[in-house]
C-alpha cells in the first residue's frame, strides 16, 4: 500500500454481528458458498449491508443465468479483476478456477494479460477487455469480433452484469486492502 493509498478502518463482521441483519446476510452468504467460511472479502463489504447484497445478487445471477461455462465466467472475472489490479479477486478466482478443473494454462495467461491457448476464450477475454477499456463503448468491430467467435448480443449484456459486480469487490478490496483468505492463498496473485 502507498501512502497516498486510503484504507477503511471499518472492522470485519461476522455471522454472530450485533446487527441482525448482518448477521443474517453473511449467514446466508456462507451458506451460499458452500466452503464452511466467511470471504474476508465478504466480511469487509457487510459493512454496507447493500452493498453485499447486490454483489452476492449480481454474482449469481452471473452464474446462473449468463449460459456462460465455468471457464468462460473465469476468464470474464479474472480478466476484469487483472486490469483492476485486484489481488484478492485474482487470487479468489484462480482458486475457483482450479476447483472447477480449468486448465492452468488458461489461467495463467489470464492472470499474467496473455494471449489464451483457446481462441474463443481469448475473443471472450478480449471484448471483456475492449468493454472496460472503451468504459462500455465498444467499437462495431470489437462487438463483430465477439459475436463472430460465437457469442451473442446477450452475453454482451452478462459481460456488463460482470463488470458491475467485479467493480463492486475490486473497489471493496482496494479500499479495506482486503487480506487474502487462507483458503485462496496457493494461487496469490500481485500485479
Amino acid at each position: 500500500m502507498s501512502q497516498s493509498e486510503y484504507q477503511l478502518s471499518l472492522p470485519a463482521r461476522t455471522e454472530t454481528d450485533g446487527d441482525p441483519a448482518v448477521a443474517a446476510l453473511l449467514g446466508k452468504a456462507k451458506a451460499g458458498i458452500g466452503i464452511g467460511m466467511i470471504p474476508n472479502m465478504y466480511a469487509n463489504m457487510a459493512n454496507a449491508p447493500g452493498l453485499l447484497e447486490t454483489y452476492l445478487s449480481g454474482y449469481a445471477a452471473f452464474r446462473s443465468e449468463s449460459g456462460l461455462s465455468a471457464a468462460e465466467q473465469e476468464t470474464v472475472f479474472l480478466t476484469i479483476s487483472r486490469v483492476n489490479g485486484c489481488s484478492y479477486c485474482v487470487t479468489a478466482h484462480s482458486t475457483i478456477a482450479d476447483m472447477t478443473k480449468i486448465p492452468t494454462e488458461i489461467t495463467d495467461a489470464l492472470r499474467n494479460g496473455t494471449t489464451l491457448p483457446d481462441p474463443k476464450l481469448d475473443a471472450l477475454a478480449t471484448f471483456t477487455l475492449a468493454m472496460l477499456e472503451t468504459r462500455g463503448l465498444p467499437s462495431h468491430a470489437q462487438v463483430e469480433a465477439f459475436l463472430g467467435a460465437g457469442y451473442t448480443e446477450q452475453h454482451v449484456l452478462f459481460v456488463v452484469l460482470a463488470l458491475a459486480v467485479k467493480t463492486i469487490s475490486n473497489y471493496s478490496n482496494h479500499l479495506f486492502h482486503t487480506p487474502v483468505d487462507a483458503a485462496f492463498v496457493g494461487r496469490s496473485w500481485e500485479q
